[in-house]
């Protein structure tokens, strides 16, 4: 054997090359491949663990969630509040300031406005009270959330650990609020639902939730304008980009990284409001929120940053929980099922970003391949 053929080296089977960027419509085609390989993956689960008809649970979860007008309804309300919360992140996420305080945020807001409606329900106007409720909720949503960023623009903290402990701080004091409210032992505050009309938004066409889906509906406008057209939004695509490429054009970068984060908590300090007054039942708990501040960061990222496609894909995270939990009630399968099943049809999705910006090739034989 000669020196040369000794120490050839042959070339890897399969090659990965970046992209460039690929049209909206391919994209939304890989995305679709992605969806219908998790669902038949999602079938073949089905048959698997619960031997049921993979037709028959895909049916139940869209009854679930679409089948009837109220059903259809809390699903529109549960798409509106999630919609709400990713809008918020956003912002922060575009800016790469890995706010994982969502949470805390929204619980934040709906206690200042719990607190509102018990501590001024006597005294204040319905409309003064209402226009309390949503002042207070902001600033408290914008406090809890410029904590963090400003400790991140003075001291270069670490804004992941920070926010996330600001989650539990509020628990905490959402669960002390209870206590020393409600002297029952209850683990909400039942005691909002016993005062109506004290700081309750009210119906719009006379229906629940319209209220809140318009008030969402307006934010997603407003983000989106704010984050594609306006000098701010720019200034935030270019901390994301480089902060020191940001300093050397003159952009204030610890200025950006504070108001960009009292955009956030104002945002979450709403949707809290929203989800206590904006409620047929208002109330409170440390688990209103229910982890949708973590599923938002989720929705954020796979709709890359961009408002409107944050909507549809808030909607099919919604269908899959809400439509996965009244599938397995309904045919008494393990709920499990369904959470599996979720996640299932997610990594399928996640897994398309990975073909959107990187081309698999595979190396052609040759003559002594083996």
């Amino acid at each position: 054997m000669s020196k040369n053929s000794s120490n050839t080296v042959k070339e890897p089977l399969i090659h990965f090359t970046k992209r460039d960027d690929i049209t909206g419509i391919k994209s939304v085609l890989v995305h679709g491949i992605g969806l219908l390989a998790g669902l038949i993956v999602c079938a073949v689960f089905i048959m698997l663990v619960t031997g049921l008809s993979p037709i028959e649970v895909y049916v139940k979860m869209f009854q679930g969630t679409f089948g009837g007008d109220v059903t259809r309804l809390k699903a529109l309300h549960h798409t509106a509040i999630l919609l709400a919360i990713s809008l918020a992140v956003t912002p922060a996420f575009k800016m790469k300031f890995w706010n994982i305080g969502a949470e805390g945020q929204v619980l934040i807001g709906a206690l200042a406005a719990a607190f509102c409606m018990l501590e001024y329900g006597n005294t204040l106007q319905e409309p003064v009270l209402l226009l309390v409720m949503f002042l207070t909720s902001m600033l408290a949503g914008i406090i809890w959330a410029i904590i963090p960023a400003i400790f991140k623009a003075l001291w270069n903290t670490n804004e992941t650990l920070f926010t996330l402990m600001m989650n539990y701080v509020a628990t905490t004091l959402v669960g002390y609020f209870i206590m020393v409210k409600d002297r029952s032992g209850r683990s909400d505050l039942g005691i909002l639902n016993e005062r109506t009309g004290y700081g309750y938004l009210p119906k719009l066409f006379g229906q629940d939730y319209y209220l809140n889906i318009s008030i969402v509906i307006f934010i997603t406008i407003l983000v989106f304008i704010y984050l594609k057209y306006s000098k701010q939004g720019y200034e935030i695509s270019v901390v994301g980009e480089s902060q020191n490429t940001a300093k050397y054009i003159g952009i204030n970068v610890k200025k950006v990284i504070i108001r960009t984060m009292a955009i956030s908590g104002a945002i979450c300090g709403i949707t809290g409001l929203l989800l206590v007054a904006g409620s047929p039942t208002p109330s409170i708990n440390e688990s209103i929120v229910g982890g949708q501040g973590f599923t938002a960061i989720l929705v954020s990222w796979m709709a890359k940053f961009n408002p409107i496609i944050m909507i549809f894909v808030s909607a099919l995270v919604v269908f899959l929980g809400d439509g996965g939990a009244s599938a397995t009630d309904a045919l008494k399968i393990d709920s499990s099922v369904g959470e599996v099943l979720t996640a299932i049809i997610i990594f399928f999705i996640i897994g398309c970003e990975f073909f959107i910006r990187y081309k698999v090739s595979f190396r052609k034989r040759q003559k002594g391949d083996k």
